[in-house]
């Protein structure tokens, strides 16, 4: 269900309209009757999985001085 809510009130109550839209409600905030965004929850963000760059290994020069042509792009 798609409420409405103009922008002033938004702004009095957006923790409720956070808390609401969190409870899977969808809000419009409207401008002089004028729909102009909608409060959504974000799709949450995957946990993490340790180990994901097992294996992988850092080149032994990783940390070597730069060439003169390296050094030269960048100055």
């Amino acid at each position: 269900m798609l409420l409405d809510s103009n922008l002033y009130d938004a702004k009095t109550h957006l923790s409720q309209l956070v808390d609401r839209a969190l409870a899977g409600e969808e809000e419009a905030i409207c401008r002089a009757g004028k729909r102009l965004v909608r409060l959504v929850p974000v799709d949450p963000t995957p946990p993490r999985r340790p180990g994901q760059l097992a294996g992988m290994a850092v080149p032994d020069d990783a940390m070597a001085p730069l060439t003169e042509d390296e050094a030269a792009l960048w100055q």
